[in-house]
């Protein structure tokens, strides 16, 4: 439960801060994603998966994936100061609900299908999202040739 609340925690901060606009520097971009993809992938190592299971993770990451690539498209990266920033508009947080209510739609879908809750981790969830987030943010600032922003310490 604590982790929950502190992944939810963590999710809000990120939001908000992005919504109000943030340099984008690389360790950001990359590292949530990664991370929770990480922990997701390691929570499923410790679970016995049924072929149901299997497919079931299989839909929901591509339907995750997919929806975190539309969310990337929405983000505006802009310059300020030599280098990149990035900005959630009200687009980014209306597919975020769309997504949001895609996902709870799917995962009723699948526990119905007999799939195991424990089989889909929440971290992995939203770690598959920001992967596909970061996939056009990504792919536009590099093509931007403006620098990310130093990491902060």
């Amino acid at each position: 439960m604590l982790t929950w609340v502190l992944i939810a925690a963590a999710v809000v901060a990120v939001v908000v801060k992005r919504f109000m606009g943030e340099p984008l520097n690389a360790r950001d971009l990359f590292g949530p994603p990664l991370v929770l993809f990480g922990i997701g992938v390691y929570e499923l190592i410790k679970t016995s998966l049924t072929l149901v299971d299997v497919l079931w993770l299989a839909a929901g990451s591509v339907v995750g994936l997919v929806l975190g690539v539309l969310r990337g498209t929405t983000i505006t990266l802009f310059v300020r100061d030599d280098v990149l920033w990035q900005r959630y508009t009200p687009w980014t947080v209306a597919v975020w609900a769309g997504s949001l209510a895609v996902n709870f739609g799917l995962g009723l879908a699948a526990t119905s299908a007999g799939m195991h809750a424990e089989a889909r981790p929440m971290t992995l969830s939203i770690g598959v999202g920001l992967l596909g987030e970061l996939v056009p943010v990504g792919l536009r600032a590099i093509r931007s040739g403006v620098p990310f922003a130093p990491q902060r310490r």
